[in-house]
């Protein structure tokens, strides 16, 4: 298992892969259709856009739930 105080990377990387993994399918399958390089395409974007969305999330996810907090009024 991995430890507790990783949860927090381990959900960024989690998220980011899914995320990264729709979107370049997406916009790859958009770029040249459906055939037989739409797999390569996908995975070329997807190789290099994972690890960018990776580190995207895991600076801007602090600023993301300040923002969040300040825009929910907090329970009764």
């Amino acid at each position: 298992m991995i430890p507790a105080r990783y949860s927090q990377a381990l959900f960024g990387l989690i998220l980011s892969g899914l995320m990264s993994f729709i979107v370049t399918c997406v916009a790859s399958v958009k770029a040249v259709g459906l055939g037989a390089h739409t797999f390569g395409a996908w995975m070329g974007a997807w190789s290099l856009s994972w690890p960018i969305a990776f580190a995207v999330v895991l600076v801007a996810a602090p600023r993301v739930r300040k923002l969040v907090s300040k825009l929910v009024a907090p329970e009764a």
